[in-house]
């Protein structure tokens, strides 16, 4: 038998945002098949991590139910790398893997896959096959610093981010189990 060895793992749940296509809901709190989205997000990783921090910018009590939500009080909105900036120094492993609230399809195997496919590099992004998920990685807590500086200077695309850094890809070949939702349509509303 082949047990392949990997160090433990935090994560990140990027909770926050504008909404807009939400028209203004939270989009974590919303039901999907009778749970909030949250809750499924949460459900695929808590077999695979030991600790789950929820980076938020509003909603901060409710999901404090769900476990360790942060506010991410960046001002002017700067996005998802300000909302992982802000969770990071919460989670107590040097190895995290963000997400985002509204794929609630994850492998139940994501946070293994994305460390196989590593090589130890301090940032593994997925690929379902088609695309590169931005907001489906692990990281090391060592980013940190570039992930700050990034913010600072107006930047808040993922995109651009993962291109200035040193990174692998794990290709899962599943369009579905990165199926992001963003609109009331799709949550059937």
């Amino acid at each position: 038998m082949n047990i392949i060895s990997h160090p433990q793992f935090s994560a990140v749940i990027l909770a926050g945002g504008r909404a807009t296509r939400m028209q203004g809901l939270d989009k974590g709190l919303m039901l999907w098949q009778g749970q909030p989205l949250i809750a499924h997000v949460i459900a695929k990783l808590k077999t695979q991590v030991d600790d789950i921090v929820i980076s938020c910018n509003r909603s901060f009590e409710d999901y404090q139910h769900y476990g360790l939500a942060v506010a991410d009080t960046t001002p002017n909105f700067a996005g998802p790398l300000a909302g992982i900036a802000a969770a990071l120094s919460y989670c107590q492993h040097d190895w995290v893997i963000v997400v985002a609230c509204d794929m609630p399809c994850l492998p139940i195997d994501v946070a293994l896959r994305l460390w196989e496919a590593s090589n130890k590099s301090p940032l593994t992004v997925a690929h379902d096959g088609e695309h590169l998920q931005p907001l489906c990685a692990l990281l090391h807590k060592s980013l940190l610093p570039s992930l700050e500086e990034h913010v600072k200077q107006g930047h808040a695309a993922v995109y651009k981010w993962i291109n200035t850094q040193t990174h692998s890809i794990a290709y899962f070949d599943d369009k579905h189990a990165f199926m992001n939702i963003n609109s009331l349509a799709e949550l059937g509303l």
